[in-house]
């Protein structure tokens, strides 16, 4: 299974934690650490949130597809 989002390297990236942006959001710390391991996704509404939180574009939190 490929990693569809970069959520856990943007994360690091600015020096953050799952369990702070489970705290920004709103949501279960285990749902962030699904997240960030790729075991599931995040509706593109929440993508949206989590961009707009950690100040980046959305497209930062993706990987660009395989062709």
């Amino acid at each position: 299974m490929e990693d569809i989002n970069r959520i856990k390297v943007v994360l690091v990236e600015n020096k953050k934690t799952g369990k702070w942006l489970a705290e920004q959001l709103g949501k279960d710390p285990s749902t962030v650490s699904k997240w960030c391991s790729n075991a599931i996704q995040p509706s593109l509404e929440t993508l949206d949130r989590i961009a707009k939180v950690l100040g980046v574009d959305r497209r930062e939190l993706l990987n660009k597809s395989q062709e």
